[in-house]
């Protein structure tokens, strides 16, 4: 048997990284992976990726995380309210003035794809990891997706499991011979109500892959305090609280 983790989207939550990363630890799990947008909306950037630096885990390159390497200009979505709009430019400007110039190299050279192959007995077993699809890091897939986009990433990318961030929602769908997708959730910045701290532990054997979505709570009202102290909008102190934001 071989366990691995897998989390996503931090986006400078510290506090629910390292309640995360400790947990992973006290189940004994050594194998780690981080599907990327480690910046923006909480004031922890640089320590965020400094944190993923030391422990060594291999990391894609979120959407964010290529915005603030390469410093592209903030585009609205439609999908936003004016409220969050504005929030969203002065949070990213956050981070384009307070990432160092070398945790930016850093981010700018991160992989966008990464596939893994675990050998258990007889048995290979293909992992797709990807920050939210094949083709792009910015693209929401969603549980309610037709089956057949993911049935056909599962086919293009040749893997028993295809594991996702970006959404902010996780979620677990099984297909036919024991093929899966996953969203894993999102370590800093869930958009789920509970608001916990969520990441992925993908269990498997020489026959099946068991995937089990963990979610725990971590400092948040102390999270949300400290990010109404820094120069990042009240706007996600309130979200992580739940303070009846829309979400989109």
């Amino acid at each position: 048997m071989i366990q691995i983790a897998v989390l996503s989207d931090v986006h400078g939550n510290l506090p629910a990284l390292e309640v995360v990363l400790k947990d992973i630890e006290e189940r004994g799990i050594y194998q780690k992976f981080c599907l990327g947008d480690l910046v923006d909306f909480a004031p922890w950037g640089n320590e965020v990726i400094e944190k993923i630096k030391t422990l060594n885990i291999p990391c894609l390159m979120g959407n964010h995380d290529e915005r603030i390497a390469f410093d592209i200009p903030v585009i609205p979505l439609s999908k936003h309210s004016e409220e969050e709009t504005k929030a969203r430019f002065v949070a990213i400007d956050h981070s384009k003035n307070h990432i160092t110039d070398e945790n930016k190299k850093f981010l700018s050279k991160l992989p966008f794809h990464l596939k893994l192959n675990y050998k258990i007995g007889n048995k290979h077993w293909n992992i797709q990891l990807m920050h939210s699809s094949l083709e792009s890091n910015d693209t929401y897939l969603y549980e309610s997706e037709n089956d057949e986009v993911f049935i056909n990433m599962l086919e293009d990318s040749k893997a028993d499991i295809i594991v996702m961030g970006h959404t902010h929602l996780s979620f677990k769908k099984q297909f036919e011979n024991n093929k899966w997708a996953v969203n894993c959730g999102s370590v800093g910045r869930s958009k789920e109500e509970n608001r916990l701290a969520s990441y992925l532990v993908l269990t498997l054997d020489d026959e099946k892959i068991i995937p089990e979505i963990v979610q725990i709570n971590y400092p948040l009202e102390e999270t949300a305090r400290q990010i109404e102290e820094s120069g990042i909008p009240d706007y996600y102190a309130s979200f992580l609280r739940n303070e009846n934001i829309l979400i989109l």
